[in-house]
């Protein structure tokens, strides 16, 4: 096993499996954050690009089975209605991709972790955007601002959160829309990351082995999601990921 992941010790397994189950468990519950919760656990423990490689996987796997859930028609028709954030997305994330083998480890960790901490604190204090009509520009500036961040991170939910959050989508429609948005954004992630070597043959066994742990994390969110009241839970979630981009903040600036 040691030969198969010289990068991690035995110890590290297990609490890479805790991570991966959390950030399922969060994600199954309102739809988002598995990416954020996981590259913040997983940096933790190991370097920043082979935590972004241990994430791309399960975040694609799950992201399918969310996108999926309303049948095939309903996704594409989420896929016609943001296809310009699809597209401006997927061209940004491409580039920035490559900034993984180029940037910090301390400036990626400052990068990802301060849009977190942002958008948690906002949430959580109530300043929610309002837009009463889907504007075009807007959804091409939010779509590219997500793509850049979510190449050498791996993390685009809260730009496309805020904006779906801001348009007043339906609940259900909006689950089925992040898991279109994400899954699609996932395989753009996926081969850029083939081009870029983070996701090697090093690092491909640990992002498979991360799927089960995610997936039954999100099978349990799922259940929980119909028990327990929604917005306590999203208020608790939101407590988790401004702990997640402070922490992130915190090994950015102090180490």
């Amino acid at each position: 096993m040691m030969d198969l992941f010289p990068f991690l010790a035995p110890a590290g397994f297990v609490l890479a499996f805790a991570v991966a189950l959390v950030a399922g468990t969060i994600k199954g519950i309102v739809g988002f954050a598995m990416p954020m919760i996981m590259v913040s656990g997983l940096s933790s423990i190991m370097a920043p690009d082979l935590a972004l490689a241990g994430l791309i996987l399960p975040t694609l796997v799950t992201n399918g089975f969310q996108a999926m859930r309303q049948g095939p028609r309903a996704a594409w028709q989420s896929m016609k209605r943001f296809r310009a954030f699809l597209l401006v997305g997927g061209v940004f994330l491409m580039l920035s991709a490559q900034l993984v083998r180029v940037l910090p480890a301390q400036v990626m960790l400052l990068i990802i972790g301060g849009p977190i901490t942002l958008f948690a604190v906002t949430q959580l204090m109530g300043k929610h955007l309002v837009l009463h009509a889907p504007s075009r520009r807007m959804e091409i500036g939010i779509g590219a601002f997500a793509g850049f961040i979510g190449g050498f991170s791996g993390i685009w939910g809260p730009p496309t959160v805020a904006y779906l959050t801001a348009l007043g989508t339906e609940k259900r429609e909006q689950m089925r829309i992040q898991g279109v948005i994400y899954g699609l954004g996932a395989v753009v992630l996926f081969f850029a990351h083939v081009g870029s070597g983070v996701m090697r043959s090093e690092t491909l066994p640990f992002s498979v082995l991360m799927i089960l742990p995610a997936l039954f994390g999100m099978w349990l969110g799922g259940r929980l999601q119909d028990k327990i009241d929604q917005k306590t839970f999203r208020r608790a979630t939101l407590f988790v990921l401004l702990v997640a981009g402070l922490n992130l903040m915190r090994r950015a600036l102090v180490g």
